[in-house]
């Protein structure tokens, strides 16, 4: 695959020693840049077949910037795979319920069921979620 791995421009350094670290593994192509959710994505443009997210659920601020680039970066037929640890402390739960509602005004959801999840990694707290845009 062609891969385009982001985080904000101070992970930057990190996200190319990890490149680095694992180029052996890659058989595609990999990059990384700069997403700052909310911001103009046309250069990640034509939409991409699959957006992996791994625990972006975490402050409140932070859920219509991320759920603006979801609906910017995705076309039809893209897939986005989110991973995410659900937490019971503090606002977390108000949190992640508001997101899930917001979300579901332009995206489907469907939860992987536990069983589904790889034997070595699963965990009741961790929970992994199919999503696609809303067809029109």
């Amino acid at each position: 695959a062609n891969v385009t791995v982001t985080d904000l421009e101070e992970l930057q350094e990190l996200l190319m020693v990890n490149i680095e670290n694992n180029k052996h593994l890659v058989t595609g192509s990999v990059r990384a840049k700069v997403l700052k959710w909310g911001e103009d994505v046309t250069e990640f443009q034509p939409p991409p077949d699959y957006i992996l997210m791994a625990d972006c659920i975490y402050y409140e601020e932070s859920l219509e910037p991320l759920l603006k680039t979801l609906k910017d970066l995705t076309g039809p037929d893209t897939c986005i795979l989110c991973c995410y640890e659900q937490r019971t402390m503090g606002k977390n739960p108000e949190i992640e319920r508001k997101y899930f509602e917001l979300l579901q005004m332009d995206f489907e959801l469907e939860k992987i069921p536990l069983d589904k999840h790889d034997e070595e990694y699963r965990s009741e707290d961790i929970h992994i979620m199919n999503i696609h845009r809303k067809q029109a």
